[in-house]
């Protein structure tokens, strides 16, 4: 299964019986990103009476009411994310208090709305895992596979020069079998590919 992100932050307004939400979803590299992103918006924001969030980030995924009744708020937001198969994505909803009570199933509602209302204008991008491979070659070869990172638009991450030549290699994990293979082909054989 495809997990995707988001091209870029996209934000949105509701209006719900007189309260402000402002929902916003953004890429996050991990949870410090998320942690450093909602630190921001209640900086910007520090007139609101909430800022209720929920993460996807892998092992570091979270969430917060902040403040609401439990479970109104940062659950029924991972799940919008969850639904959305999104990985990497932070959704904060920034509330300002209009003065009547929405009840459990408003607020449920409300914190679904703002997070799909940003999703509709956001761009998803699939997700692609990479990996790093450390090929080892000797100086004989070194060109040849150079020019094979370079024409395949994988990522040369590193290398050094010793008794023999090392270089890291940066690639979608999907391809990593498939490149030693055609890299072994290329070479006879001679580069191999160190742990």
């Amino acid at each position: 299964m495809s997990t995707y992100t988001l091209a870029a932050p996209v934000q949105a307004e509701l209006e719900i019986r007189k309260s402000r939400f402002i929902g916003l979803v953004t890429p996050v590299k991990d949870r410090e990103n998320a942690m450093e992103v909602l630190h921001r918006l209640r900086d910007e924001n520090h007139g609101a009476t909430h800022v209720c969030w929920a993460l996807m980030a892998g092992g570091h995924s979270g969430m917060s009411d902040d403040g609401e009744p439990s479970g109104t708020a940062g659950r029924p937001m991972l799940e919008v994310l969850r639904h959305h198969d999104l990985e990497g994505v932070l959704a904060a909803v920034v509330r300002y208090y209009g003065g009547i009570k929405l009840g459990a199933g408003g607020l449920v509602r409300a914190y679904t709305d703002a997070v799909a209302a940003a999703l509709t204008h956001a761009e998803r991008i699939e997700r692609v895992a990479y990996t790093e491979l450390m090929l080892e070659c000797d100086y004989a070869d070194e060109a040849r596979v150079r020019h094979w990172i370079e024409r395949k638009n994988h990522v040369l991450a590193g290398g050094s020069h010793g008794e023999t030549v090392q270089l890291l290699v940066s690639l979608p994990a999907a391809l990593a079998e498939g490149a030693l293979e055609e890299l072994r082909n290329l070479t006879q054989g001679r580069v191999r590919c160190k742990d």
